[in-house]
């Protein structure tokens, strides 16, 4: 489907979405992960979706794909506040996951979504977190897959992984593809990574835009907003986790503790999933996403 651009929102920023279905079904909202566009939400998983009866919107977050790009401040020095990040200080960021989720609510408005199915994908669960946090009344439910809550002592990447977080992209088409596939079979699920798929994303993604500063921009965003885990304990509303048992970029205590902290949550470990959404786990995640769309519906 073509994209659609919506108008600057409050935050000064335009989004780059795309619809798949009938805008007469309940609509579902799908929230992508670090540095990735709303490409790498599958169209064939998304279409999947609509056949079990979604609207589904997909998007690219500020600072990536088509979305506004955020002025980069030239005396913000990113490795420097990353490596503070790492000490365990807090470190400056241009924005925070706040303002990325009210990024995704002011989408919702422009498409005069009063309330949605939300689903995010690492970043993209914490995002959806924040949403719940701060719009529990636009949300008919909430599905957080391979994501955590901000707190220091869960969800923390396997050192031998950080290179996938901290390497800088290849600006060259070809190298950027190699590039990109190489890190997503390192912390993807071993057994059912995709490389064929993965290289035709990667290729889309330099097509549409290349830009690793948003990917920092990012980055810094997750690791400066803190803990969700209070707000989480606060809500009611009904709550899918998922996650791999050898995720090795969010361990599956970032998962564990997401479904611990929300009240009533179901959590759902997947055998064998890494960090990634790999096509062979589609069908248990879209049968765990309809199921807990209907007991919404049930309850609402």
């Amino acid at each position: 489907m073509a994209g659609m651009r919506a108008p600057s929102n409050a935050n000064g920023i335009e989004i780059e979405y795309e619809t798949f279905g009938d805008r007469d079904d309940p609509p579902l909202l799908l929230v992508m992960g670090l540095g990735a566009q709303l490409v790498s939400w599958d169209t064939e998983l998304c279409e999947s979706l609509v056949d079990r009866g979604f609207f589904v919107v997909r998007f690219d977050n500020r600072d990536v794909g088509l979305s506004t790009k955020v002025p980069v401040d030239d005396g913000l020095d990113v490795m420097a506040e990353l490596m503070k990040a790492i000490a365990g200080t807090a470190p400056a960021a241009p924005y925070l996951l706040r303002e990325m989720a009210a990024d995704a609510v002011s989408l919702l408005d422009h498409l005069g979504i009063d309330r949605v199915h939300i689903v995010g994908a690492s970043m993209g669960g914490m995002i959806v977190q924040q949403v719940a946090i701060d719009h529990p009344e636009r949300l008919l439910s909430l599905t957080s897959i391979m994501s955590t809550t901000g707190d220091p002592d869960v969800g923390q990447p396997d050192p031998d992984v950080l290179p996938v977080l901290l390497d800088t992209a290849p600006d060259e088409r070809a190298a950027y593809i190699a590039h990109t596939v190489a890190g997503g079979r390192l912390i993807g699920s071993p057994e059912h990574f995709d490389a064929d798929r993965a290289a035709v994303n990667a290729g889309q993604s330099f097509d549409r835009c290349f830009y690793p500063r948003g990917t920092a921009n990012q980055l810094l965003a997750i690791l400066a907003s803190g803990s969700r885990t209070e707000g989480l304990r606060q809500l009611d509303l009904n709550t899918l986790v998922i996650h791999g048992d050898v995720d090795p970029l969010v361990t599956v205590s970032g998962g564990e503790r997401t479904a611990e902290v929300i009240p009533g949550a179901e959590l759902m470990i997947l055998e064998g999933m890494g960090h990634d959404l790999s096509a062979f786990y589609w069908p248990q995640m879209i049968e765990a996403i309809t199921g807990l769309a209907a007991r919404s519906a049930a309850t609402a």
